[in-house]
């Protein structure tokens, strides 16, 4: 996906998000750090465009709550988790860059009830490759991309890569 196709499909993802919540009232777009976080500004200023009216926003790190903290030991980089904002009685909608195995969104839906008990929770995911061990199922996506486990979803946003893309790469062989 080149920067265009990116825009049309994060545009998407904010209507659908729209029609499916019927506007903004109580609807927190919150995005996974790193560059959901990125992708979850877009698709909150397009529903802002659209309805003349900003969603809340947050900012989720879910670092602490993965399944595999022992295995990165002193790799773990904590970024920052800010939810400005009470999650009792909302609808949230989770933003990440790539849907995989499920592990993340695992992770971030146990944190996210650390904040309290939303009415409802989403995910919106620019990519989703498949390759699910957990039944985890995104509501919103931008592009399903089946890979092969020896690929890897490279996602580049602007503000943190200088450029804006989604490649399909082989996997590194540290990767593996």
């Amino acid at each position: 996906m080149d920067a265009q196709a990116i825009d049309r499909a994060l545009t998407r993802i904010a209507h659908e998000i729209i029609e499916e919540t019927s506007g903004v009232e109580d609807l927190a777009i919150v995005g996974i750090q790193r560059r959901g976080v990125q992708l979850a500004e877009h698709i909150a200023t397009e529903i802002e465009r659209t309805e003349g009216k900003s969603p809340l926003k947050g900012v989720m790190d879910i670092t602490l709550y993965r399944d595999d903290l022992q295995a990165i030991g002193d790799q773990a980089v904590v970024e920052k988790t800010e939810i400005p904002f009470k999650v009792e009685g909302k609808v949230i909608v989770l933003v990440d860059d790539v849907l995989y195995t499920g592990r993340t969104v695992r992770a971030a839906l146990n944190e996210i009830m650390d904040f309290g008990r939303p009415r409802r929770v989403m995910l919106a995911v620019l990519v989703d490759r498949g390759h699910r061990e957990i039944p985890i199922r995104a509501d919103f996506v931008g592009k399903n991309v089946p890979t092969s486990k020896s690929q890897q979803i490279k996602v580049k946003v602007q503000e943190l890569d200088g450029t804006r893309s989604v490649d399909l790469v082989e996997r590194e062989e540290a990767d593996s």
